[in-house]
């Protein structure tokens, strides 16, 4: 008999790289979009309108925000990134310029640091199965790509610091952002710096 005597857990089998296709988001791929996002508009209805109108779009409904963020990409220059395995979009990076997302200057802690005109990644959403497999980072170095295109002088993030705070993030953690080369410039709150890469 075995009595008293744990089972050894069998190590999950490593799950194979991601083979990322990165685009930026056009009227064409908005489909995708609203298969990433779902019926709820991704965080509680957001469809990413958190950083253009902030908490106001939890008072409006969810079909509100989706119209006015899709205005957004009809209206173009592409808002962000969309990230496919195979055909399957499987995560969301919102890069623009920050002069396109007022809200960041009405958040204390993440006031401008200057006058330099950088572009913001400003949000994350990956699909649930995705998640911690790299998404993320592949999505950074497209958006770093993106803003260089763009002749963007930086990039800025405002990244949460998992060794000061427990919480889940939209917004990426510090520690990606440092693997892939951005320094922190501020830190306005002790949980969440202002980080840059310089283009």
């Amino acid at each position: 008999m075995n009595e008293g005597r744990t089972k050894a857990k069998r190590p999950r089998p490593a799950k194979a790289a991601l083979q990322l296709r990165i685009e930026p988001l056009t009227p064409e791929l908005w489909p995708a979009l609203e298969d990433l996002f779902g019926e709820r508009g991704a965080c509680n209805g957001c469809w990413c309108m958190y950083w253009r109108i902030g908490a106001a779009y939890r008072k409006r409904p969810r079909g509100l925000n989706r119209k006015d963020f899709l205005q957004a990409v009809n209206a173009g220059p592409p808002p962000g990134l969309l990230a496919f395995d195979g055909g399957l979009p499987v995560g969301w990076c919102q890069i623009t310029p920050r002069n396109s997302l007022p809200w960041l200057d009405r958040t204390r802690r993440l006031r401008r640091v200057d006058d330099l005109p950088v572009w913001s990644i400003s949000c994350f959403y990956v699909r649930i199965g995705y998640r911690r497999r790299g998404v993320n980072a592949a999505l950074i170095r497209a958006a770093i790509d993106t803003a260089k295109k763009a002749k963007a002088p930086a990039v800025e993030a405002y990244p949460l610091d998992s060794s000061l705070s427990p919480s889940a993030t939209s917004t990426g953690y510090v520690s990606t952002f440092v693997r892939l080369g951005f320094k922190e410039v501020a830190r306005h709150s002790p949980e969440r710096p202002i980080m840059r890469y310089e283009l």
